[in-house]
This record gives C-alpha cells, structure tokens and sequence, in this order.
C-alpha cells in the first residue's frame, strides 16, 4: 500500500470506518491543485447541497465504466480546475497514488493556508454541534471531475467521463433548538443627543454651608469665598437662609426649591372666607391704661364689684388679667395693665388686641409721665380713648387742671369742644361708674363691632404660666370663629388640644366666642403674651408648632453669629468691664419680659448686666447650680425658691433674692452692679502755703519756710509745687514743723517749714499746693 498523502492524513479516522469500504486499487491522477480531501460516502444515492436547494444524482460505479471507452488526457490541454478531489466510486483511500504538487507561487500558498484554517474551524464547530445533538442530516456530496486515467485515449465521441466523489458535510439543525434572532440584533445604531438634565437642589429652611457644598459638587472653600464676597462671614456648619443659597447655587447652574411646610397654606384656607351673613356684634375689648396708683385697679373692682386691689402688692397690678363684666346694656371684656412704665410692653400688647383705651388719669395728680406713655400707646394702636377721671372725692381734686393738661397733650375733651369723652369717677364711692360703662357700649356701637363665630377660631394670648399642678396655662382673648374643648391650637412654638377651659371667674366652660377670654389648659408649653391662638386641622397642627420652632432655631444660630467690627472694637474697648450675671425667674411671662427689660437697661459702659436664663414659674434647684456654675445671681418676682434650692443655694453660695415690687429689685440690682466697680478717688485741696526762704540742713536737705495762705498744711497730705502757675513737681509732704517742733498741721495765716520727698530745688516764691486723695463709692 502506498504511502498517504498529507491531505488524507487529515481526514478524521472516524468518518473513514463509518462511510469508506476498502475497494480494489485503482489510481486517480489529476493535474489539478490538492485543496483538500474529504471521506467518502457510498450510497445509493448522492446528496448534492448548494444554498438551500438539493439535487439527487445516481452515484457512478465502476462497472459502468469500462476501460475501452476511456481515451487518455492529453498534456498540453489544460485540465479543468477542480476545487474539491474526493475518491472515485467505493475505491479504497489506502489505493490512491501520491498526487503531484503542482507548481504554485508564494501568494497562492498563503491562500491555500487560510483554506485548511477555515476548513479547520467549520469542522470544529460541527463536531461540537454534534456532541450537542443538534446535527440532523450528515450527507456525502459528489461533483463529477473531468480527469481521466492516462494512457487512454479520447473517444471519438461524446463519453460520460467518469466522476470524483467529493465529501461535503451539511448539517440541519433541529428547529426545536434553533437560535431565534433577537430584535435589538437587528436595531440599527442611532446617533441621538442626550437629554438635557435638570440640577435641582431642595432644601427646607436654610442649608449649610457643607451641604451646599456637597449639593453643588464644589469645594466648601469656593462657596465660604463667594459668601465672604457677599459680605457673609460663615463657617462651615453655620446654616445660610434659602435666599443666599439660591443665589449661590444658580451661580453653579442649580435650581432651588423651596419644599419645606407653609404653615400660610394650612392656616389661609377657605373656611375662613366671611360672608357679611355671619357677621354679628361683639362685645368690645377695652385696655385699662395710666399712671401708677391712679387707681386703675381699683376703678376695675368697682366696675366688677369684687375686691382684686387688696391683693396687688404696692398698689401695681403685677401681670395683666382679662375679664368679662356683663352690664345692663351689654357685656364688656376688660384688660388690665400695668401701671409702672417696667411694663411698656405689656401695654403695648394690650393696645394691639383692645377697641377702646379707658385713660385712667388721677384728678389730684393730673398728667404724669406714665400717662403719656400709655396715651402714646393708644395712638399708635389707633383706638379710640375715653378719660376717666379718677379720685374725684377727694378735696385736692381739680377737674378743670386735668382737662387742660389733657388738652396740652391733644386730648380736647367734649365740653372743650372736643371729641374725647371724659367721665369723672370715683372707685371709692362708685361715683360715674355706670356712666363709663355707657359711654363704652355707646363708642363700640359707633364702632360697629362685629365678628363670625363660624369660622376658624383664632385669639390673643394675654398672659401665659406654668402651674405646677395643671401645667402650662394660658389666658386667651378669642377674636374670631368659636374655641371648643378637643380643639387642635397652635401658639407661637407651642401646641396641643384644649383640655379645659375657665372663664374670668374660675367657671369651667365649653365653648368661647368673639371678645371672651378664657383660661386654657393643653398647650405643649408656655407661649409669649401677644402671640397668636389659632386652630389648626390634628393632622397638621404639630407640623406648623415644629416649622416655628426651626424658624425660630435658624434665627437664632444667625443672630448670634454676626459679629460686626463696631462690636469687636467695643469689646476690646471695654477690656476691664465689670459684668452683673442674673438668672431672671417670675410667675407669669409678661412679669419675665418687663423684668427682663428693665434690668438689661441697668446696663452702662462700666458695668453691664446679662441674663443668663429666664422662665416662668418657681426658683428650683437647676437654676441655682446654673447660677454656681456662672457665677451669678437669682433674682425672682413673685416666686419663692423650693426647698431643694434653698439647700442647694446654701451649699454653693448662691445668692437668690426674691421681690414683690419692682422699685426695690431695680434698687437692690442697681447696689449690685455698683459694687463690683472700684472705688471713685477724688482729689481735695486742703490749702497753699508760699516759700518765703528755703533752708538747707545737712542729713535732711531742703527746708521751705512758708507761710499759709490759704486752707490748712497737713503732715500727711500730698504736695504739689507750683512755679509760675505751673506745676514742677507732684509729691508727699516729709515733714512739717511749726518752728522747732513737729505739727500735724497749719492753718491758714501761720508760719511753718515745709519738707518734700525726694525734691530739692526749692526756690522763694513757690506755692505749695497741699491735697489728699478720697475714695468714694461709685455710682451707675
């Protein structure tokens, strides 16, 4: 058996056992270029595949072939090109004769090398197919080849030349398991612009200097340069308000929303929206203003028939109450306010929420300065102002002084030709009390007064405790709509539900209308006097307590973060500045307030006063270690210190002084704060004394003798010489004698010799001043 061709090597052993069967030898020539050999298949049949059409053909055997008929190939014609050679009929591939190599250049070798790595990798890529068990049809394809045996000759005519058998291998693969062709395979790649991206920052309130920083994607020392740039100093947790940040934040090509709760959009809703249908009068609201000890409250208890004057401590009414007095005519709600000008801005609260200002004015005392201030409150509220002229029983009264005092301040009464009513009364003997209460219905039905009782309940708050029983209370004046027990309200930074409600005289109720006042019980703490009671929906009235809280929280990170130059320079200034701490404690918040005020404006350049804390309610033990802790003092008004305070005060020091009037806090505040300045030195010119011979003694030198001209020489007091009008020398006296013997001083018109310390150069007519330096305590 000849030696195999290297094509034939390749041929896979499998594929020869399964489709070849040994035949007789019987050699092939062709002239054409070896490709590639294939295993043959012998069939009936030959399958020939091209695409996707398919051909059956009758398979050529060699009996049908007989030798004679064959002609041999002649060299010089060129033989046609045959892509595939396979085996003839069912030779045996063991027969076949080594082919000859043709003469092939470079570029064709190349060609013929890329052809075996393609013909490698589909045979790869079947047989993988097939271990899968994808392969469905595995067939044996026949092309007919134009070469013949050689030595024979051509016939002379036509003859079927025999055929080469060449193997191709076509697979099928099962359906079932055909791959199916995604749509995105078949998408076609579409060139598009990208969409353009909103930056939107959202920020509830302020925001930091840090989260806008990381909000933006810039350095936080970018955005302390541009907040430097706008004249904000801040650091980097100090929080800046929306409008900072937006202005910042667009600068960086951000947008800035606002999502933070509007309480304006719970509190303005169309339930409260009047008709003039629901409209009805109301009682009117009238302040009680004037001097101190005018007899405002006392005017007051007459008006209510119940004694509250012999309760006030020194004659003031120390926090404002509200009251409701039901007259013949009508009901009329009172407020009462303090008298001492401490209380300003109580009766400036008075004024906001009252309709008519009843101007207490004493008939013995006239106008005094506490009576312009209440009536200058009462003009810029813009309500109208009824005199009550009070203590006309008295023998020093002079009606006539008052009305011209009053006219002297733009108060012309009605029988003056003016429009102010003036009513003369008596608190003692009731005198004109009915008559006020007519004239006030009469100028609220002038007014017209009016107010709807269907609408969202909203009020004043007149003046706010904390009882340690009942927790935080509040006296309330409802304005508008009707407050019922289990209401939802909301006041200044505090909420809750109304759990009670008292009226003027200790009566619980259940409902208030316009112009009534009542005590509340429910709230979450203790509001300021003047704040707004309104009722809110239970599903938003914590969010609106909680949004005044931040509010309130973010102004105050932001007041006490300026700091102005004019400041700093003040404080370095006043380098040595004595400073009073205080903790401020009192019954009611008007009380915490006034007191507040009146002590802060104790305050000069020398020495100033700051409060540290200040609440309502009793002095306890906390307040007391703060006041060890800072060094200060607790000052309470109208409170008592507990038992644990008092012992704790005791243990640390502290010192807690407790008043009813506030003339002798003010007084007691004002020692306080002189105290801790240092003694004020004056200088006092005892007398002066002319050199009329100077003397030397050895070991003591320079002796003056003088003669006094005026005051008196004391040993013990300073000198000054005085040459010419002008002072040479300041010192002390070392020694004074009236003639040979030692005196304690001269009086004016004697002779006696003068030393000084530490000077010699005393001339004649030289005055000695003679003076001592005297401590006194300094004043504010």
């Amino acid at each position: 058996m000849m030696e195999k061709t290297v094509d034939e090597k390749r041929l896979k052993p499998t594929l020869i056992r399964r489709r070849a069967k040994p035949q007789e030898e019987m050699p092939v020539v062709s002239t054409e270029p070896v490709l590639e050999t294939e295993p043959v298949q012998t069939q009936a049949q030959e399958v020939v595949a091209s695409g996707t059409q398919e051909e059956v053909a009758p398979t050529a055997s060699p009996a049908q072939t007989p030798p004679s008929t064959v002609a041999p190939v002649s060299p010089a014609k060129p033989a046609t090109e045959v892509r595939r050679i396979g085996l003839v009929g069912h030779m045996d591939l063991s027969t076949l004769a080594p082919v000859a190599a043709p003469k092939e250049d470079w570029k064709e070798r190349q060609v013929l090398k890329t052809a075996r790595k393609r013909r490698s990798r589909a045979e790869l890529e079947l047989e993988s197919i097939q271990r899968a068990g994808g392969l469905k049809h595995y067939a044996d394809l026949t092309v007919v080849d134009e070469t013949v045996e050689p030595g024979l000759v051509a016939p002379t005519e036509e003859v079927e030349a025999p055929q080469q058998v060449v193997v191709e291998r076509v697979f099928r693969p099962n359906a079932a398991k055909k791959r199916k062709a995604s749509r995105k395979d078949f998408k076609r790649t579409q060139i598009t612009e990208p969409k353009a991206i909103k930056k939107v920052i959202r920020i509830e309130h302020g925001l930091s200097v840090s989260a806008l920083s990381q909000a933006t994607g810039h350095k936080t020392s970018e955005i302390l340069k541009r907040l430097i740039d706008l004249g904000i100093m801040a650091t980097i947790n100090q929080t800046i308000d929306a409008e900072i940040a937006t202005m910042i934040a667009e600068e960086y090509g951000y947008t800035v929303e606002n999502v933070a709760f509007k309480e304006e959009d719970v509190l303005n809703v169309a339930d409260d929206k009047r008709s003039q249908e629901d409209l009805h009068p109301r009682p009117p609201v009238v302040t009680i203003m004037g001097h101190v000890d005018h007899g405002k409250t006392s005017l007051l208890d007459a008006i209510r028939k119940t004694d509250v004057a012999a309760g006030e401590a020194g004659g003031i009414t120390q926090h404002i109450g509200a009251y409701d007095v039901v007259h013949e005519k009508g009901r009329i709600t009172f407020l009462d306010t303090p008298g001492h000008e401490a209380f300003t801005q109580m009766r400036a609260r008075g004024a906001k929420v009252t309709d008519i200002v009843i101007l207490v004015v004493a008939a013995d005392d006239g106008v005094m300065p506490q009576t312009v201030e209440a009536l200058n409150h009462a003009k810029a509220a813009g309500v109208p102002i009824i005199v009550a002229i009070n203590k006309v029983d008295r023998p020093q009264a002079n009606l006539d002084r008052v009305k011209k005092e009053l006219a002297e301040h733009s108060l012309l009464p009605e029988d003056w030709g003016g429009d102010v009513i003036c009513v003369p009364t008596s608190a003692r003997t009731k005198q004109g009390v009915d008559k006020l209460l007519e004239m006030i219905l009469l100028q609220a039905e002038v007014m017209e007064l009016k107010a709807s009782s269907k609408i969202r309940p909203k009020g004043v708050i007149v003046e706010s405790r904390l009882d340690k029983g009942r927790g935080p209370v509040v006296t309330a004046l409802i304005q508008e709509g009707t407050l019922t027990v289990g209401t939802s309200i909301v006041s200044g930074m505090h909420w809750g539900r109304v759990r009670a409600m008292y009226d003027a005289y200790g009566k619980k109720v259940d409902e208030a209308g316009p112009s009534k006042p009542v005590e509340i019980l429910g709230l979450s703490g203790v509001p300021q006097a003047g704040d707004e009671l309104v009722g809110v929906s239970d599903e938003h009235v914590k969010q609106v307590a909680e949004e005044r809280q931040t509010k309130h929280w973010e102004g105050s990170l932001a007041q006490s973060a300026r700091v102005s130059l004019e400041e700093l320079q003040r404080q370095i200034a006043a380098g040595g500045r004595h400073e009073l701490r205080a903790i401020v404690k009192a019954d009611v918040h008007g009380s915490v307030e006034a007191v507040s005020d009146s002590l802060t404006k104790l305050s000069t350049d020398n020495v100033g006063l700051k409060i540290l804390h200040k609440g309502v309610g009793g002095i306890t033990e906390s307040d007391v270690m703060l006041a060890a802790a800072s060094g200060a003092i607790v000052v309470g008004f109208n409170v008592q210190p507990d038992g644990n305070a008092k012992a704790a005060a005791n243990q640390q020091k502290v010192e807690i002084r407790t008043y009813r009037i506030i003339y002798e806090m003010i007084d007691d505040v004002k020692k306080a704060m002189a105290g801790l300045l240092s003694p004020v030195e004056q200088e006092k010119v005892l007398g002066r004394a002319e050199v009329r011979e100077v003397f030397r003694i050895s070991k003591v030198g320079q002796i003056a003798g003088c003669s006094v001209t005026s005051g008196k020489i004391a040993r013990n007091a300073f000198a000054r010489l005085l040459r010419d009008q002008a002072v040479v020398f300041e010192g002390k006296l070392s020694s004074l004698k009236r003639f040979k013997d030692d005196a304690r001083e001269v009086s004016e018109g004697y002779e006696c010799g003068i030393g000084i310390e530490n000077y010699n150069d005393l001339k004649p007519g030289d005055v000695i001043e003679a003076y001592i330096i005297e401590k006194k305590e300094a004043t504010l």
